[in-house]
């Protein structure tokens, strides 16, 4: 009967339970009469799956692997291509969008339609691609796909419709941008250069009308061939031949000479008047050796020649060109100002570089004022108005990556006065030196919506810095950094040993964040097996760290045999090898191959000043045991109204009093159970090198004497730390001690016929660093991504996967893994370890029998198993410092399938319930005798809608598989649904949307899922993002208001909303790339000027390239293909199952009706534009001397 109702309940998606329930639903110890059915709640859900729909935002950070750069010098906003096929279009702050070509082609080049709010843009599968900026979101009106040539190199002069396209065998098509169509008229290889010349010129490289005359056309090939082509003419005016290839060409504004950059790392100077020979030929950076030769230099990759009127000297800019034999050289940009040359070096290489002028028009005089720099992995824009050449402060967060990110958190409508104080702080701490003159990227508006509320992202960084950015309205600023490493000491050269058995690189790296902004405490998971806490302070202090190390080892042996496993005890000192330990110093000098009882990393034993901001008050670490290093830390969660801290990795679970700095509990997971382990497990043998137990109490069947042991009064000091007192006398190392001998036994047990585990577990521990030869590509199991994910190490007999990961080696690990073979639940007899996956506190009901909620801790296992930890907090200020916490598992078991990932607390009226806090006091103000600073918590009573139904409340718990909703104190389950079978749940959380609750689920297979609470209905499933790499999976986090984020490259933060309303609303939101300004008048250049020819010559571009005397491009050439026409479709479909199918039907209905009047108004469009079209162009031929805007 029991396995029918197993069945049963697997196929249930969503429904209520019986409250009697199945032996997965409730406890062990049976069900309660006296619990609700769902009927009898009545909980009103205003939740639909109309609410929810999901669509990206913004993205934040710098662009990964940009790859082009462009600039509207009217309009004043740029653009950034990428290899993904990418592009980030900027302005002032608040100005910033993501638009991305659908192909993820390369863009090799763009080019802005000067004040016309467009953009063309050139990808690597040889497409031209024209975006309309005239609305908040970009879209693509025309593309153009050339079929037989490769496009190299793209110019479009300024107030002009066609497009000189140069391709890789040397032609130069012309494009009309209007209609998007390839003009007849072509500039073929072979006509551009001399009739004798045998070889190929090579492909196009660079294209410019001559300021002078537009009429002239100077395509630049690679070879070093230079023609300038007469467009009226048909016919070449001159050609030049180079030895040195060619990498980019810059005009003189006057026209009359030009400036080439080369591959030998010289530029060359060239006059119109005389093209046989340069006139000058210079190497900046090659110096002349003994022989009288030139040394040899790298390539000077771009160059730009600009002249300015408060100097008779031009400016004249480049990138690369340094000498080969000089090694190491950074990447520079070279400044050349008269006689005064300045190298500015950069941190990363130069993908390209824009100098900003004031004048759009290339024969005006350019008058300069900055260089953008865009490189590898930053954004540099330089003041050239300054002597020294300062940089701007960049207002845009491009140093998200500053050391990689390894983990994330999100933190909506915080408290109001934090961002305020963090800014504060963090404005101390700036760098100086910067430019005083206002950012030069200033295009487009942006305004603060009216639905705003404080948001706060936190990252975790692989050098153990943190940093607070404000995401408030769309925007991100760095607000506070901290740098977790000031508190080790640095390790030095002869003790790098123990560290770096267990991170190579990084062995600060951050893990895991956890906040609480109510009471500014925050908490730091190393992956060095530590635990940092901090305490938010206005004023600086000089304190000393306080060090608690802990013992969290899982023991096993080479060679277990069943039979000498049976009611034989282990305990959890390993160091126990007489009635009266004496534990090693962890500072003491051991070899390397028995390294014990130290921590990874030295924390600083001195008295430290601290600066205002956050300042550390406790670090917890865990311990090497008999040369093996800690597992690291899987799961952690604080709350400063408790004053506690709870940890846990795969070997057990431990509780730290932060406020008394004590050891409250360490137990390995199993002993937590007592006699409610639903498992029948056998316990494991102590190890082989220990010295004889004989003598010692030993374990009887009967578990009442492990309780009855475990329930003594908090004053007597328990084995595993249960209930240390604080007014004992504590261990040297801050661990609790074993006085007088083990006095307690610990529970070790595993299932019978297990391999040999513990060179597996050892290299396993060491996985950061240590290569392994059973590395295997992907992820056969969701336990082995848990290995790269968390550090978690966990095995079975078909799941002996273990993966060499380190920070610096992360792109190239971050694969696709399969999915998980089977259930955890059906693995359960295979599993060598339980590890704890998830911890909250909360006030809940420890026990069935309890009447009222008190302080509890939530414990969920890998094995999908939940307990529930009851907890006596003095609730006296003076007594919580002075009195102990008593801390007793109470054998409460919930189970659930897979491994538990979240819990959520709601009261009977479906309310969330906020886990208590304590109000933020500085701990370091000045004493004030009228105002004593007192210890002030806020906990959220019961609502008057739970007095209805009676004292209790409902627990939300979700696994990787499955969500229960239980009632409490009678632990009935009342709803459950069985989230995924195919795959398994990465982030589940319980989130506030639309001023209901729901729970939010990110799958590994890329699904988004939204489930009502506490039905657990389904409101949305979109498979929105398949999971490529573990990088999104570490990294993926939701938060109240519907929004949520992911690490979309090693260099961005993709921000997405799951919200209808939001969605609805993001158009406000987002800012205008557009906005309509006169576009600057040419200057009048005088009488003489134009007499003696010196004004540019203008002629009519429509006569020569239209169809009317050029004729038609042949069509297999080049395929048009129209765009979306500006209509911005969300890749993402709206509404859950129920939902969906609804608005299908609709759709199908008015589907039919639409179609015919769609018809209809398609041929009156297309009569219409052909009619426009006409008229248009009459009209443009009669203005053509005016300015030109595009429809």
């Amino acid at each position: 009967m029991k396995k029918f109702r197993k069945v049963l309940d697997g196929l249930t998606t969503s429904s209520p339970v019986n409250p009697g329930g199945s032996p997965g639903c409730g406890s062990a110890a049976g069900t309660p009469s006296a619990a609700p059915t769902p009927r009898e709640l009545e909980i009103q859900e205003t939740l639909m799956s109309e609410h929810f729909q999901i669509c990206k935002t913004v993205r934040h950070g710098f662009p990964y692997q940009p790859t082009a750069l462009a600039f509207d010098p009217v309009q004043k906003i740029l653009a950034i291509g990428s290899r993904s096929g990418g592009i980030r279009i900027l302005g002032r702050p608040g100005v910033d969008c993501h638009s991305q070509h659908e192909s993820g082609a390369a863009v090799l080049q763009m080019q802005f339609l000067i004040n016309e709010g467009a953009l063309v843009t050139a990808c690597a599968d040889d497409t031209l691609h024209l975006w309309s900026l005239r609305q908040r979101l970009p879209a693509i009106l025309h593309s153009l796909k050339f079929n037989r040539e490769r496009i190299t190199f793209c110019h479009l002069p300024f107030q002009s419709k066609w497009l000189y396209v140069g391709t890789e065998r040397g032609n130069t098509h012309i494009v009309n941008i209007e209609s998007f169509i390839l003009s007849g008229y072509v500039i073929m290889w072979n006509k551009a250069i001399e009739l004798s010349t045998k070889t190929h010129p090579g492909p196009v490289v660079h294209l410019s009308d001559s300021p002078k005359d537009e009429g002239k056309l100077l395509i630049g090939f690679e070879s070093g061939t230079i023609v300038m082509w007469d467009l009226r003419a048909k016919r070449a005016d001159f050609r030049i031949y180079y030895d040195e290839a060619i990498h980019s060409v810059s005009w003189h504004h006057e026209g009359r000479q030009f400036m080439c950059s080369h591959s030998d790392g010289s530029l060359s100077m060239w006059n119109m008047r005389n093209t046989a020979k340069p006139f000058q030929v210079t190497f900046p950076h090659g110096k002349t050796q003994r022989d009288g030769r030139k040394e040899s230099c790298k390539p000077i990759l771009k160059v730009e020649y600009k002249t300015s009127r408060n100097s008779s000297e031009a400016f004249v800019i480049f990138s690369g060109g340094l000498s080969y034999d000089k090694a190491g050289r950074r990447p520079t940009l070279t400044i050349m100002h008269g006689k005064a040359i300045t190298v500015l070096e950069m941190d990363y290489p130069i993908v390209d570089f824009m100098v900003l002028c004031e004048t759009p028009y290339l024969n005006e005089v350019q008058e300069p004022y900055a260089v953008v720099v865009l490189l590898e992995k930053d954004f540099v824009v330089v003041d050239l108005t300054q002597s020294n050449f300062p940089i701007f402060e960049n207002p845009y967060p491009m140093d998200v990556h500053e050391s990689p990110v390894t983990c994330t958190a999100y933190f909506a409508d915080c408290p109001p006065d934090i961002i305020p104080v963090l800014y504060s702080i963090g404005a101390k701490h700036k760098k100086t030196g910067y430019s005083h003159k206002e950012w030069p990227v200033s295009g487009g508006t942006w305004t603060v919506g009216s639905q705003t509320y404080p948001e706060i992202i936190i990252t975790g960084h692989a050098d153990g810095s943190i940093k607070f950015w404000d995401a408030t309205a769309i925007t991100l600023q760095m607000l506070y950094k901290l740098k977790t490493s000031k508190v080790f000491e640095k390790p030095k050269t002869g003790d790098m040993g123990r560290s770096a058995d267990l991170v190579e690189e990084d062995p600060y790296a951050v893990q895991m964040i956890s906040w609480c902004p109510q009471s500014r405490i925050f908490c730091v998971v190393g992956i060095s097996a530590h635990v940092i806490l901090y305490r938010f302070s206005k004023h600086d202090a000089n304190t000393i760290i306080t060090s608690l190390e802990l013992r969290l080892q899982c023991e096993m042996e080479d060679v277990i045999s069943p039979s000498d496993t049976e009611n034989t005890p282990c305990f959890s000192d390993p160091s126990g090898h007489s009635p009266q330990p004496q534990p090693p110093s962890p500072r003491s000098n051991t070899p390397d191959s028995v390294r014990d009882s130290i921590p990874c990393l030295k924390v600083k034993d001195r008295m430290i000043r601290m600066p205002p901001g956050y300042q550390a008050e406790l670090v917890v670490q865990l311990l090497w045991v008999d040369g093996e290093p800690p597992q690291q830390i899987t799961c952690l969660d604080l709350n400063s109204a408790y004053g506690l801290l709870a940890l846990g990795n795969c070997n057990g679970l431990a509780v730290v009093d932060y406020l008394q700095k004590t050891i409250l509990l360490c137990m390995s997971t199993l002993e937590l159970y007592g006699s409610a382990d639903p498992f029948q497990r056998l316990t494991r043998s102590p190890r082989k090198n220990r010295q004889s137990t004989s003598g010692l109490t030993e374990l009887s069947d009967n578990q009442v004497s492990l309780d009855l042991e475990r329930s003594k009064s908090p004053t007597s000091d328990h084995v595993n730390g249960h209930c240390t007192s604080p007014t004992s006398q504590p261990c040297p190392s801050g661990r609790a001690r074993v006085p007088g001998g083990p006095e307690g036994p610990r529970l070790a047990r595993r299932g019978p016929g297990r391999p040999p585990f513990r060179k597996a577990q050892s290299a396993a521990c060491m996985e950061v660093s240590l290569p392994v030869s059973s590395l295997t590509e992907g992820y056969p199991s969701r336990r082995a991504m848990l290995q790269q994910l968390h550090g978690v190490s966990m095995y079975s007999h078909d799941e002996h996967h273990i993966t060499n990961y380190s920070w610096s080696e992360r792109e190239s690990r971050e694969n696709s893994f399969s999915r998980s073979r089977s259930s955890s639940v059906s693995s359960i007899d295979r599993e060598t370890k339980e590890a704890v996956t998830t911890l909250q506190f909360a006030e809940s009901y420890g026990r069935k029998s309890d009447s009222l909620p008190t302080p509890c801790l939530w414990v969920g296992t890998s094995l999908g198993l939940v307990l529930i930890i009851p907890m006596s907090i003095p609730t006296d200020e003076q007594e919580r410092q002075e009195d102990p916490v008593t801390v007793a598992p109470t054998g409460t078991v919930l189970m659930l399938k897979g491994s538990v990932l979240r819990f959520g607390f709601l009261d009977c009226g479906g309310a969330l319930i906020n886990s208590p806090y304590e109000v933020w006091r500085d701990q370091h103000a000045p004493d004030d005798p009228d105002r004593p600073r007192k210890r002030k918590l806020v906990n959220f009573s019961p609502s008057s809608s739970q007095e209805a139904c009676g004292d209790g409340h409902l627990a939300v718990v979700c696994s990787e598989r499955q969500a229960k909703v239980f009632y409490m104190p009678s632990q009935a389950c009342l709803y459950v649904h069985n989230i995924t079978e195919s795959s398994f749940v990465l982030r589940a959380d319980v989130v506030s949307v639309s001023n209901s609750v729901c729970l939010a689920c990110f799958c590994a297979n890329g699904h988004i899922m939204i489930l009502s609470l506490p039905s657990l209905r389904p409101l949305l499933d979109v498979s929105y993002l398949p999971l490529t790499d573990m990088r999104i999976a570490r990294t993926f986090c939701f938060t109240n208001g519907g929004q949520a984020l992911y690490l979309c490259s090693p260099t961005e933060i993709q921000r997405i909303t799951y919200s209808q309303e939001m969605c609805v609303n993001l158009q406000e939101t987002l800012g205008e790339l557009f906005t309509p300004i006169e576009t600057p008048e040419a200057q009048n250049r005088g009488f003489l000027k134009g007499f003696f020819g010196g004004n540019a010559q203008t002629f009519d571009r429509e006569e020569l390239f239209g169809e009317a005397s050029a004729g038609k491009a042949s069509r297999s050439l080049a395929q048009h293909i129209p765009g979306q026409g500006g209509i911005e479709g969300m890749k993402a479909a709206a509404g859950g199952v129920v939902g969906d199918l609804a608005r299908a039907r609709i759709a199908l209905d008015e589907r039919g009706q639409r179609l015919g009047e769609l018809e209809e108004r398609t041929a009156l469009m297309m009569t219409s534009a052909e009619t426009f079209s006409k008229h248009a162009h009459e009209l443009m031929l009669k203005c053509k001397d005016k300015k030109w805007y595009q429809f």
